[in-house]
């Protein structure tokens, strides 16, 4: 018989410490996350580091960052702990019940979600939908959630991953400031009107917002630092809908208010943020009924507003 090859793993405590740290970017929320001390998750790294024969963190200052070897193994640990995480959740529950957690941005869930949410109750009213909001990505394997919406790129490894919306921005306001002696009739006129600003979850450090709105419009003289910030998009939002400014919409989450001319597009200019709305979880999860039916009412939900 041949040596198995689990001989040579590293200690799943060193993994579990080498994860949290290349998910988290710090040692330090490691060792929060994992309840024990900065010192220990550096030990078990640097253990980690000799066993294996390469660097997996640069270390700077005030940062971590991974090696290109460090960002591979961390993409297969992360995967591998996911699987293991599953089976064990599936082979230890003992209520599968119908409950179904959903996780999300709390403004897609306001603007797009919640008004649909009532063909779901009807054509599935055996499944309890509950739903999650949270700027912050849900852990499957700790029982958080059991899909979610994310909004981002779509680079989730180890999970099922797949597109339900696209999205482009472009400025939205109520019926009447297109009327009246300041009505919005060319996009250098914003420079007459207090911007709403939202401040959505940066991503990667580039998120798009007003300036690539007006630069791809070509308005100059309009002040950026002028106008009104909110947290949340919807937010925003409603605050567009209530004429206090002109915001800058994303697709999905302006669709119903188009519909309902609650808010009017002043321009005919749009421009893609480079984001999208995608439906993720566990590759196993995808077997599991009230699962597989949140899905497809999902994707077809999407396809219909398209």
């Amino acid at each position: 018989m041949g040596t198995s090859p689990l001989r040579h793993l590293p200690p799943i405590s060193a993994l579990r410490a080498f994860e949290a740290a290349a998910r988290l970017k710090s040692f330090t929320m490691a060792a929060d996350e994992l309840g024990l001390t900065q010192s220990a998750i550096s030990h078990q790294i640097h253990s980690l580091e000799d066993q294996l024969g390469f660097e997996l963190f640069h270390r700077e200052p005030r940062r971590i960052t991974l090696t290109l070897k460090g960002d591979a193994l961390a993409v297969a640990v992360r995967e591998g702990l996911g699987i293991v995480a599953d089976a064990i959740r599936e082979l230890t529950k003992t209520d599968t019940g119908p409950r179904l957690t959903v996780s999300t941005l709390p403004g897609f869930a306001v603007k797009w979600l919640f008004p649909r949410l009532i063909r779901f109750d009807e054509r599935h009213p055996h499944i309890e939908l509950s739903i999650a909001t949270t700027g912050q990505l849900a852990d499957f394997s700790a029982g958080e959630a059991d899909v979610a919406i994310r909004y981002g790129t779509g680079r989730y490894p180890g999970l099922h991953v797949e597109k339900i919306l696209d999205e482009e921005m472009f400025p939205v306001c109520a019926p009447r400031l297109m009327k009246g002696a300041k009505a919005l009739r060319v996009p250098g006129d914003l420079a007459n009107v207090p911007l709403l600003h939202d401040d959505i979850l940066t991503l990667d450090g580039n998120t798009p917002g007003w300036k690539s709105w007006l630069d791809a419009a070509g308005a100059a003289g309009v002040d950026l630092a002028k106008g009104r910030r909110f947290g949340q998009s919807n937010m925003s939002i409603q605050a567009a809908i209530e004429g206090l400014g002109v915001a800058l919409g994303r697709t999905p989450l302006v669709a119903d208010d188009l519909a309902a001319v609650r808010l009017v597009r002043p321009f005919d200019i749009a421009i893609p943020s480079g984001y999208a709305h995608y439906f993720v979880c566990p590759q196993r999860a995808l077997s599991t009924p009230k699962i597989a039916a949140f899905r497809a009412w999902l994707i077809a939900e999407a396809q219909a507003m398209a």
